[in-house]
């Protein structure tokens, strides 16, 4: 029944299941919400063309030929994950290459400086891998990435397992950004957005600590929506309608001119830059890497005395 498409991730997944009892005990160990694990369930069941579970019960069950099935699944799990690191260390035999995940804008405003810092040796590689919040989570616990650099809200702090460690790196300011063609709609009683779903982290991010705090008596309608923090960029910069952007992405085009900035009419918000590991012993190498970071990119983390970027009104 499990063909040779199944993933470490699927297996990893369904064992969550069989050993948590239901979906939703499993979407929290798997560092998911219940619906997107829901989702990643009904595809794993799509992609092998087979039923894993009695959706009859409440909570499901996971069916006899399945259970059956867990003595093979752990030992293909582990197999998996030992063959993934033979592999990693057999094309990486000097322990050159980095690899880390990054939340989608992360990956256009942050990364480019940490990418520059570490190929900075000769012989050195990065490979970037971009996600939404749950995904860097579990890019990380899969061993697939060494690092995670990841968003976090003052309202609703990053619950991070006993397995991770981490250090807040640097403040973010979440700003309202338009074309100069849009400005006046930003004090109108309707004002047209581009938004971000509401299980992505930017959405919540919006709905807990920008809409609470909108004008008394003003609206928003969405023009568009999109969880990709480029594409929102994008959108914004073609008129399609405001926009609540990280600080770093969008200055460049606000000293162009291309997008003003409305956080003296409309709402912002400050957040804070994480980085994450897994807290298992490390090798020489990649401690090495982390402890340069910190001291050469962001040597305030490591003492914890942080100082934030400017405020949106003295940007």
């Amino acid at each position: 029944m499990l063909g040779v498409r199944v993933r470490l991730e699927w297996i990893e997944d369904i064992l969550a299941v069989m050993e948590t009892g239901s979906l939703a005990r499993a979407a929290d160990r798997r560092l998911l919400t219940q619906s997107a694990f829901t989702r990643r369930i009904r595809m794993i069941e799509d992609s092998i063309g087979a039923e894993l579970f009695d959706r009859s019960h409440k909570p499901i069950k996971v069916l006899p030929a399945v259970r059956a099935l867990e003595p093979d699944l752990r030992e293909a799990a582990a197999r998996l994950v030992k063959l993934r690191s033979g592999l990693r260390d057999a094309s990486n035999t000097t322990g050159s290459t980095t690899v880390f995940a990054c939340q989608h804008a992360i990956t256009a405003t942050v990364s480019p400086r940490i990418v520059a810092a570490l190929t900075e040796t000769p012989g050195a590689s990065v490979r970037v891998r971009s996600g939404n919040h749950d995904e860097c989570l579990l890019m990380i616990l899969s061993g697939e990435v060494d690092f995670a650099l990841m968003y976090e809200s003052h309202t609703f702090p990053t619950e991070i397992p006993h397995a991770f460690e981490r250090v807040t790196l640097d403040q973010e300011w979440l700003i309202p950004v338009c074309t100069p063609g849009l400005r006046e709609t930003a004090e109108g009683p309707v004002i047209p957005i581009i938004s971000y779903p509401a299980e992505v982290f930017l959405g919540q991010f919006f709905a807990l600590n920008v809409a609470p705090r909108m004008p008394a008596g003003v609206s928003v309608i969405s023009k568009a929506e999109t969880a990709l923090t480029l594409a929102v960029y994008r959108y914004a910069l073609n008129g399609t309608g405001i926009a609540w952007l990280p600080q770093s992405l969008v200055q460049a085009a606000i000293r162009r001119g291309d997008l003003c900035r409305l956080d003296d009419v409309l709402p912002s918000g400050e957040m804070n830059l994480l980085m994450l590991w897994l807290s298992e012993p490390r090798r020489p190498h990649k401690e090495k890497i982390r402890q340069y970071l910190l001291t050469l990119l962001y040597p305030r983390a490591q003492t914890g005395h942080m100082l934030p970027l400017a405020p949106p009104e003295e940007a």
